[in-house]
């Protein structure tokens, strides 16, 4: 008599918990966008701006909890040398898309609270270590401020 083995692997943990048109449709609800594909331009240009910010193990990890559409936006990047604040990140877009600043901003916020869905809050914690002032509340968190 044969045993029979079920394959009861747990699901990986590094896998994105979201499909790209899951992302999308996650943003056009928070953005109140009126077409997938205007949610689209925010997605591609947030999350390549946020590629030119991130660095190290947690550029890394969000890649790979992010759909495989946008962790190739945020991985083609090559980071940038002098990281800017969360309010020159939404200027540096606004300039590179030709759009309002407060345009820029609306997506901004609209793609990040999607981007820190998919990271998960000990993640985004560990990636607004990394980065400048200002992104917290880009991505939907309040900003913890140190005293002195």
């Amino acid at each position: 008599m044969t045993a029979v083995m079920s394959d009861q692997r747990a699901p990986l943990p590094h896998l994105p918990a979201m499909s790209f048109e899951q992302l999308l449709e996650k943003v056009r609800y928070e953005g109140a966008y009126p077409t997938r594909d205007r949610a689209e331009e925010a997605v591609r240009l947030v999350v390549s701006g946020l590629g030119r910010q991130l660095t190290g193990e947690e550029r890394v990890a969000l890649a790979a909890r992010l759909p495989r559409e946008a962790a190739r936006l945020l991985a083609e990047q090559i980071p940038d040398t002098e990281p800017l604040t969360g309010w020159g990140f939404v200027k540096d877009l606004a300039a590179r898309n030709g759009a309002s600043l407060a345009t820029t901003r609306w997506d901004t916020g609209a793609v990040l609270t999607a981007v820190a869905a998919a990271a998960g809050p000990e993640l985004l914690t560990r990636i607004l270590s990394r980065l400048p002032s200002g992104y917290a509340l880009l991505f939907g968190r309040a900003e913890l401020i140190q005293a002195a």
